[in-house]
């Protein structure tokens, strides 16, 4: 059965095998110390940088794409109780921005830079930004008027959608998704740097389920100054292994099998045979990165479940569909399954027509499971209605982005 409603919203059953009883699952996170999580994360430092840089000065977030930062990997020599970067990490910023208004000029660069370092500077935190990185700027710029930004004529007309483009989220998380995004927070937690400060943020999370059991690939980059032999290290993976699995048993009663820096070799009797890093990432010894290359909007990469390719991060908060749509449809998705009763999954596609307003999409595609007991019709009309109020107020994802409060990796 499908209802179609006002502002193109679809609603229809879901004609497939809910995720958790799927014979085999994969889900995989790359950590906030990946090469292509750092990228993510210093794309949207510098948006919403540039965003509050427009606030200030004009009270209107003006056009801006910074979702093209590129990594180059660096050179490192890492020592058990020691180590030293031999070449710096390269971090480019590219893409474009309004850097002058009516004749008023405003420091991009600057500002972009500055916000780059400081997400380096309270993420990687055993990287000094001086010393071990170079941040390079070639944002492009730009000129605009406060007329026509964003062709929001009056201030009162609806923003339209700068692309044809599509976004996607899903919930409710399975054990396995909720399992893998659990561990990697709570690796590169505060509290768990505290305690265990030779523990990198460079950390992948690879789940498999097959049937009732979990595996999880943990990939960890250690640092070496806090690490002084053979012995430190493998007791300190041991210590982490432990914990994950301390972590599985709240979170799953299903089966939980973890392995930790899979590829170390203990036959060997110096430093090459184990996963060790100057600064807590491979950024520094091989590893390049790039936005969107990584986890999707909702901090995964699921190939079981439906995906956008968009890179989210960086991009405008404004008109830019590829981060607008992906960041509500998963905003959308989880609360329909907390707020609305009978929804055991829903997957949403939202799809937008260039030009258009862009809290009327082209199509607002919603498939849904309903739970046994309950019937579609008397569901799927709560459904639409939660969609509806979504799109209407669909400024609130803008102002959620803009508050540097919205996961977009």
């Amino acid at each position: 059965m499908v209802i179609v409603m006002s502002k193109n919203i679809i609603v229809k059953e879901l004609n497939q095998t809910p995720i958790e009883d799927l014979d085999i699952e994969v889900v995989e996170r790359k950590g906030i110390g990946h090469p292509d999580s750092i990228s993510d994360g210093i794309a949207e430092s510098v948006s919403v940088a540039l965003c509050n840089l427009y606030l200030d000065n004009f009270g209107q977030v003006l056009h801006h794409n910074t979702d093209e930062v590129q990594i180059t990997a660096g050179e490192s020599n890492p020592k058990f109780g020691g180590g030293e970067i031999l070449k710096p990490i390269d971090f480019l910023l590219t893409g474009r921005g309004v850097s002058e208004v009516d004749g008023k000029k405003l420091a991009v660069d600057r500002v972009a830079i500055e916000a780059a370092k400081k997400y380096l500077s309270e993420n990687i935190i055993n990287l000094n930004v001086e010393s071990d990185a170079v941040v390079e700027c070639k944002i492009g710029h730009g000129s605009g008027d406060l007329v026509d930004v964003f062709k929001r004529e009056g201030g009162n007309k609806v923003i339209s959608s700068n692309d044809t483009s599509f976004g996607v989220g899903y919930a409710p998380y399975s054990d396995t998704e909720n399992l893998v995004l659990k561990t990697e927070e709570l690796l590169n937690s505060r509290a768990f740097k505290k305690k265990y400060p030779g523990v990198g943020e460079d950390i992948k999370v690879m789940g498999l389920r097959e049937g009732n059991d979990i595996s999880l690939t943990v990939g960890a980059a250690f640092v070496s100054k806090y690490i002084n032999d053979i012995e430190e290290y493998k007791a300190l993976r041991s210590e982490l292994k432990n914990q994950v699995v301390n972590l599985s048993e709240k979170l799953t009663s299903r089966n939980v099998e973890v392995y930790v820096n899979t590829a170390d070799d203990d036959s060997k009797t110096d430093e090459s045979g184990y996963y060790l890093t100057v600064t807590g990432t491979s950024a520094e010894m091989g590893d390049d990165g790039s936005v969107g290359r990584g986890n999707r909007a909702n901090g995964l990469i699921t190939p079981n479940r439906p995906m956008s390719m968009e890179a989210t991060s960086g991009k405008n908060p404004i008109n830019h569909v590829g981060k607008i749509y992906n960041v509500l449809s998963y905003e959308m998705a989880n609360d329909i399954v907390k707020n609305i009763e009978g929804v055991q999954q829903i997957n949403i596609m939202l799809l937008s027509q260039i030009g258009q307003p862009i809290d009327n999409p082209k199509a607002a595609s919603t498939a849904i499971i309903v739970e046994d007991g309950y019937k579609f019709d008397e569901v799927s009309k709560k459904v639409e209605s939660a969609i509806d109020g979504w799109l209407d107020n669909i400024s609130d994802i803008t102002e959620k982005v803009v508050a540097g409060k919205a996961r977009t990796f």
